[in-house]
């Protein structure tokens, strides 16, 4: 589960910042400059983090993680257009993991898929709708589409 804890400790480390940003401004440009410093900065602490105590999960948060402000705040930022809400590749490109066929052969593995590690659609489906549930199970409030 190395690369979901990965995905979840990325997504956590941003809760702080991209937040109150998103639900005080509704995620307006104006907001976005001053959320920008602190997640180019995370991304350089978190394998500094990961190196020095490396848990074998987050423990989860203490009141539930808007994932979807969060990753809204990040696209907003982000210099590539990132669809998220449908693409496991996207999702990782946002949060700044590996989305390589092998990283996602791996998240695979790690998350039990029982078909072909191909990098096909179905798998690439797969995946992304098994990452949604196990953020919501990991205290994470996932919009209700993105779990069906």
């Amino acid at each position: 589960m190395a690369l979901f804890s990965n995905l979840l400790s990325r997504i956590w480390g941003h809760a702080d910042t991209a937040a109150p940003a998103a639900a005080s401004t509704g995620g307006e440009p104006a907001a976005t400059p001053s959320s920008a410093t602190p997640s180019s900065a995370a991304p350089d602490a978190a394998p500094a983090a990961a190196s020095t105590a490396a848990p074998a999960a987050p423990a989860p948060p203490a009141a539930p993680v808007d994932v979807a402000a969060v990753l809204n705040g990040l696209a907003a930022t982000h210099a590539e257009r990132l669809d998220w809400h449908h693409s496991i590749v996207d999702l990782l490109k946002l949060v700044g993991l590996d989305s390589s066929l092998a990283a996602r052969k791996e998240l695979a593995t790690d998350l039990h898929y029982t078909g072909e590690l191909d990098g096909s659609a179905a798998m690439n489906l797969w995946l992304h709708k098994e990452v949604m549930k196990k953020l919501a199970d990991n205290g994470g409030k996932v919009p209700q589409e993105l779990l069906d």
